[in-house]
């Protein structure tokens, strides 16, 4: 139960500060269902297709790729990261890829490549410092996205909108998606009955002919 908390208001962290930055993409869905090594995902699509990018479009991509884990930060409390390295990843690969080799080197100065560190930190803090302040204000929605999302495990576009703009609450929204789920399953199981049925009484008329 922990670790489904904490996926669902990782993946709310993220959907929340996507719709909230000043050109947002519409959230098509967010699961906490396990997909390989992730706990869940969010998917937020283009409106329409792009064949460059901003500067600013990069800058709100890192925002909301933070939102998880600010949120998780915000909500449980218990996850973080040195707080004078602030949440930059410093591990290097070593791994050799097609156009990379053994002999590769950097060819920049050490002068530069820590010109370098202190621009990619100081991005990524004033990235996670807007994350932060858009999840501190929009509190009410996370809460409901995240209880949504435990209830459900899987919601649309449509259906975090309404949670979003506060149109529903995630009880109301668990109810409305369950009830339908069983008049689904009771028309299923009815089409099932029926074609069962058919099925049975073809078998018998075929019997009958064959006598």
């Amino acid at each position: 139960e922990p670790e489904r908390r904490l996926t669902a208001y990782h993946e709310a962290g993220h959907a929340i500060v996507a719709a909230s930055l000043p050109n947002p993409d519409p959230v098509h869905q967010i699961t906490i269902v396990p997909r390989g090594r992730a706990g869940g995902f969010t998917m937020i699509l283009p409106k329409e297709d792009r064949y460059y990018t901003t500067k600013t479009n990069m800058e709100e991509q890192i925002i909301h790729l933070l939102g998880g884990r600010v949120s998780e930060q915000l909500t449980l409390h218990d996850i973080g990261f040195s707080a004078k390295l602030g949440p930059v990843n410093y591990s290097s690969s070593e791994e050799v890829f097609l156009g990379k080799d053994f002999t590769s080197k950097q060819n920049y100065s050490e002068e530069t490549a820590s010109e370098i560190d202190g621009e990619v930190k100081a991005i990524i803090i004033a990235a996670y410092a807007r994350a932060e302040e858009i999840l501190k204000k929009h509190t009410k929605q996370l809460d409901s996205v995240a209880k949504a999302l435990l209830e459900l495990e899987t919601l649309d576009g449509v259906q975090f909108k309404a949670l979003y703009d506060g149109k529903t609450t995630a009880k109301k929204l668990a109810e409305v998606v369950k009830a339908q789920e069983h008049r689904t399953r009771i028309r299923n199981e009815e089409e099932a009955a029926g074609m069962k049925q058919l099925i049975a009484q073809q078998e018998e008329d075929e019997a009958k002919e064959l006598r």
